[in-house]
This record gives structure tokens, C-alpha cells and sequence, in this order.
């Protein structure tokens, strides 16, 4: 089963694993990153990934908002640090220090106290973050969190940058591999105009982002013995159904 994108969805998510009666001791749970910003919840999501990480074995790749996350934190750089607030970092800022940290409105050295709370008490949650793998391979798929340069010969030769954040270029051209890609990154609504799970025309990719951060929904795919699938989603604000 894979999920991507929760986005700090904590609530969403643990939903939509009881929806699809995810059993840890059976299922093999692929998470395809993007944990933090936006929603909520990025510390309590980022708990829960490093328990059934640790716990279970489960997959968890990293995403662009998990690096940024990481970059902005471990360096003391205006530019990564604006480009990780500008991209939903101060949700992840209140998860982590509370939600009254900017009550009184952004003031920069209240960011710069927020980064060094975050250091000394989640430093763990960073360096877990940073460390995750950019791609799991199984039997018939890759999985990968935006996807794979497919003018590569070797598919494995894509960037470190690409593998997080590659759009057009690789959902738009086949890959010629014989394996499926399930991927997120890039909201399905703008696959196939619905936040349902896109299934690629040439049948060599899978687009699970439902854009549950953006008041849409959080997908799962069930990928069956037999080969076929199964689809689950919940709507961002359902909770415990």
C-alpha cells in the first residue's frame, strides 16, 4: 500500500489507514514523502512515520518539503529559510513550537528562536528526515516521491533534485521501463482534472496525490497479489471513519 503527500493531514491519515484496514503485521505500508508543511500536524506526522519506520519496517521516502525542512533547519540561510516558509513552513513551525509561536505576527528572530527550539528538542526528527531514501523498487514498481528523469538510460541516474521534484517532464513522456512508477508530488487534479488516483494512459505511472493539504483528499493504493489495485481515500476534516 502506498500514501504520499499527508502533509501534517495526521488526523486524515490515520483515517484513511483504519478506511483501508492497514494491519502492520500483514501489510507492507510504502509512505512517499512530503510529511511536513501546510496541514497541522507536521510534528505529530513526522512521530508517527519514524514509529512504524522503526516499529514495522514501513518505506519512507523523503520529499522536496521534507528536504526543505531539513535544509532550512540544519543551515543558517535566508534563502532556504524563505523558501521554506514561503512553502508552508510556518505551519510546520507552529506544530513544533505552538500554535500561538507568531500570535503577535512574523517577527524574524522569533523564526530564528523557532529553529533553534526545534533543534534542541527535534533534532531527531531531523536527522530521520534527512536521511530517507529518494526511491524503493519492488518486483513490478518504483516507488519515488515526484518522480524519475526518463531520458535517462538508467533510471537510477536521476538527480537527488529530480527524484523530489521533477513534474512535466517525467509524467508527460513514457518511461520505457517495465516497471510502474506510483508517485506524488504533482496534486492528481492536475493529471486528469479529479483528485481521484490518476492511472497513466501508457500504463507505466501512477499518480496517488490527492492534495488533501489544499482541502481535497489523502489516497492510498492497494497494490493486490494478483496485480490489480485497490483505491482509498478520505476528504481533508474526515476524521476517524
Amino acid at each position: 500500500m502506498a500514501v504520499s503527500d499527508p502533509h501534517g493531514c495526521y488526523d486524515e491519515y490515520n483515517s484513511l489507514l483504519k478506511k483501508a484496514k492497514y494491519n502492520p503485521s500483514q501489510d507492507k505500508l510504502i509512505l512517499l514523502g512530503d510529511y511536513v508543511d501546510r496541514g497541522q500536524k507536521s510534528r505529530q506526522m513526522v512521530e508517527q512515520v519514524m514509529l512504524l519506520h522503526n516499529e514495522w519496517g514501513v518505506v519512507a521516502l523523503k520529499g522536496n518539503h521534507d528536504d526543505m525542512f531539513v535544509s532550512a533547519i540544519n543551515n543558517d540561510t535566508e534563502e532556504l529559510d524563505a523558501q521554506w516558509l514561503n512553502n508552508g513552513g510556518f505551519q510546520t513551525v507552529e506544530s513544533y513550537c505552538g500554535i500561538s509561536f507568531f500570535e503577535e505576527g512574523f517577527e524574524w528572530n522569533q523564526y530564528i528562536k523557532a529553529k533553534e527550539f526545534i533543534r534542541e528538542h527535534y533534532q531527531h526528527h531531523i536527522d530521520f528526515l534527512g536521511q530517507l531514501p529518494l526511491y524503493y523498487e519492488d518486483m513490478s514498481h518504483i516507488y519515488v516521491h515526484a518522480g524519475i528523469n526518463p531520458f535517462h538510460k538508467d533510471w537510477k541516474n536521476t538527480s537527488d533534485s529530480e527524484f523530489i521534484w521533477i513534474r512535466e517532464p517525467f509524467f508527460t513522456n513514457k518511461t520505457g521501463l517495465d516497471k510502474t512508477v506510483v508517485f506524488g508530488h504533482t496534486p492528481c487534479i492536475y493529471l486528469h482534472d479529479s483528485e481521484d488516483i490518476w492511472f497513466s494512459p501508457d500504463e507505466d505511472k501512477i499518480g496517488i496525490d490527492g492534495a488533501c493539504a489544499y482541502g481535497l483528499q489523502l489516497n492510498a493504493l492497494e497494490i493486490k497479489e494478483d496485480g490489480t489495485y485497490g483505491e482509498y481515500f478520505v476528504r481533508r476534516g474526515t476524521i476517524n471513519e
